[in-house]
């Protein structure tokens, strides 16, 4: 897609501008108009069109600060094409530390939308119409939900040969070939012809520092891939090549009380592990969760008080479990170490 002729809501971004616009979603009961942030960045030449969105669930957001830090790497300074950068979809959602809009709705449930239909509908219409629709490429940013950890992976259609591309790049230890869900942006923008990946990694209402490294380095490598942005210039980075899992499942809470964990967040569990332990509060009964197949556990709760069915641990099963688990021990070997204290804790990507 060429540079010429970008404009959301009115406003047209020439070559080698840089522009934050408001799109409108609406007043509150009182009065109080209510927008949502796009800052665009455009390069002097042309290229892809890489729109990159986050907090579509208000209380995730990891990909806020992604996006913050995203935007201030001098190497954008060199970009080739345009970055549509949307730290905070669901704004009410945000402000009122929740997943849902207002409506109750989920907002990654309700693409494409409609112009007229309930709030969920009108944003998911709003933003196909002024950002999906504009863009060659996608990005979507998400952590796990609330009290659920979620180990830094990519999600995608591998069946797409351009996703799969772009996946890898992304450079994360796991990748999950995924299907699309129904009202879902990733299968609003497979209608649109345009290739996406969801990054999810954390917990809702937190930040984490390695997911949050790994997700700025991940859009960059993703840039570098399209050509958006030079070849880094680093002659030490280790690429991680990535495993793909196939398939995954929860392992459920088989009575309510209290959990004890036994395994932390990238474990590699085999078939009959002792995942966890869940007893009344005087631990006269006691209940083992066992894991029923062998992979790598990519989700977790963190909250210990859990209801009989509650989604405990999420194990993602591969070919070759051992090399799963050397993977994800090479992405935390990599990314713990780049936690040590620094007099320059945001520094830049070349």
């Amino acid at each position: 897609m060429s540079n010429h002729s970008l404009t959301i809501n009115g406003v047209t971004f020439s070559p080698g501008t840089s522009t934050t616009v408001e799109l409108p979603v609406g007043r509150l009961y009182t009065h109080a108009p209510m927008t949502m942030p796009v800052h665009v960045i455009r390069g002097k030449k042309s290229g892809p069109r890489l729109f990159v969105s986050a907090a579509i669930h208000g209380d995730e957001i990891n990909g806020v600060e992604i996006i913050r830090r995203l935007l201030k790497l001098p190497v954008l300074k060199r970009l080739r094409g345009t970055v549509i950068a949307v730290p905070i979809v669901n704004v009410h959602g945000l402000i009122n530390h929740s997943r849902y809009l207002p409506d109750r709705r989920d907002l990654n449930r309700s693409f494409p939308g409609t112009e007229k239909g309930s709030l969920a509908a009108r944003l998911a219409n709003l933003f196909m119409q002024e950002i999906v629709s504009q863009s060659t490429h996608g990005i979507d940013l998400h952590t796990g939900a609330l009290h659920r950890d979620n180990l830094p992976q990519v999600r995608a259609n591998l069946d797409d040969e351009e996703t799969d591309k772009l996946a890898r790049a992304f450079d994360v230890p796991v990748i999950i070939s995924s299907n699309l869900r129904d009202g879902s942006l990733r299968e609003a923008a497979a209608e649109y012809g345009i290739p996406m990946l969801l990054y999810e990694a954390g917990e809702a209402l937190r930040f984490d520092e390695i997911s949050i490294r790994a997700g700025v380095k991940g859009i960059v490598n993703v840039m570098r891939t399209l050509e958006m942005l030079p070849p880094s210039r680093s002659k030490s980075k280790k690429h991680v090549e990535p495993v793909v899992a196939r398939s995954s499942s929860w392992v459920r809470a088989p009575d309510s009380g209290i959990l004890r964990a036994m395994v932390p967040l990238g474990s590699r569990v085999k078939k009959d592990t002792l995942l966890g332990m869940v007893a009344d509060p005087f631990g006269e009964s006691e209940a083992s969760i066992i894991a029923s197949f062998s992979g790598i556990v990519i989700g977790r709760t963190n909250l210990p008080l859990v209801n009989e069915g509650d989604a405990l641990f999420h194990i993602a099963r591969f070919e070759h479990v051992l090399e799963a688990a050397n993977k994800v021990d090479e992405f935390h070997e990599e990314h713990s170490h780049e936690l040590k204290p620094s007099p320059h804790p945001e520094s830049p990507i070349i």
